[in-house]
């Protein structure tokens, strides 16, 4: 007797700016997967495991400055214990696997905004997780400015990285397109200026290939 194979796990990163939408989408392609009969583990990094909840409460919210090269490794410790304990066996199950921030985040911030060697980031980052890259990264791609001003709406209080200047943010943004340019057949690239439904659309049309494959 032979029973229907079961789904294959499939592993969505979206990645961009402060303030360009990420979380709100996340919701929506979550909604609309389980509409579909999938299981879904929504999950971020940092901040998704037991491990990473305290390494997020450090990297974010610590008071006083953490030297750029040990934020970049508490970054890599966050990402090693998520994909190994988290990412890793949801996908195993078959599971649909949508993340709020990876490596990308890791290149462009600690990398870009922090002036630090961005293979040397990548490559701590792909040595904490073997290697692990996701089938699909959404990029929402916002103009610094109008980031800010999306954030000055909604925050009574800034993290660590929220609170850096405009420089810092338009390094972070050149470095995520220049990731993309790099890497055309994992991401897509959104205008995460544009109406809400929109997005959603366009990352759903995305998405949707990636599960017929």
């Amino acid at each position: 007797m032979t029973g229907e194979s079961s789904p294959a796990g499939l592993w969505i990163t979206l990645e961009g700016g402060d303030g360009s939408g990420k979380s709100t989408q996340a919701a929506l392609l979550e909604t609309w997967l389980a509409g579909r009969g999938r299981t879904v583990l929504r999950t971020r990094e940092p901040g998704g495991s037991d491990v990473g909840v305290a390494i997020r409460e450090i990297v974010l919210h610590h008071r006083g400055d953490i030297d750029p090269r040990a934020e970049a490794l508490l970054y890599a410790a966050d990402r090693a214990h998520h994909v190994a304990t988290v990412v890793k066996p949801a996908l195993a199950r078959g599971e649909v696997v949508v993340q709020d921030r990876y490596l990308d985040s890791s290149v462009a911030y600690q990398g870009a905004g922090r002036v630090l060697d961005g293979t040397e980031i990548r490559n701590l980052s792909l040595w904490a997780t073997g290697s692990a890259l996701p089938d699909l990264t959404i990029l929402l791609d916002l103009d610094e400015g109008a980031a800010r001003g999306r954030l000055d709406t909604s925050r009574t209080r800034y993290d660590r990285l929220e609170a850096e200047k405009a420089d810092f943010h338009a390094r972070v943004r050149s470095a995520f397109l220049g990731l993309a340019r790099a890497e055309p057949d994992r991401f897509l690239v959104v205008d995460a200026s544009g109406e809400i439904d929109a997005i959603a659309e366009a990352i759903r049309a995305r998405v949707e290939t990636a599960l017929d494959a």
